[in-house]
């Protein structure tokens, strides 16, 4: 699943409360993050690709609700 940047960085900065740690992963992360192609990096930052597609489809139901709906998209 194709996710925005921003969407990773802004969970990491709520699970983590760590600025550092997000200016770390968006200098690594690229501009959509694959959930599959970049598990690696995504669990580098400690953030677990299951957890990041609920958060973003809202629990799974298919929506934008969870980080999404909280940055307009």
């Amino acid at each position: 699943m194709q996710i925005p940047k921003e969407l990773v960085l802004q969970l990491i900065r709520e699970k983590f409360n760590d600025d550092g740690k997000a200016q770390e992963a968006d200098s690594q992360l690229p501009g959509q993050v694959d959930t599959e192609q970049h598990s690696g990096l995504l669990s580098k930052f400690g953030v677990d690709p299951s957890e990041l597609i609920a958060k973003f489809t809202g629990g799974g139901g298919g929506g934008l609700g969870g980080l999404a709906g909280k940055i307009g998209l």
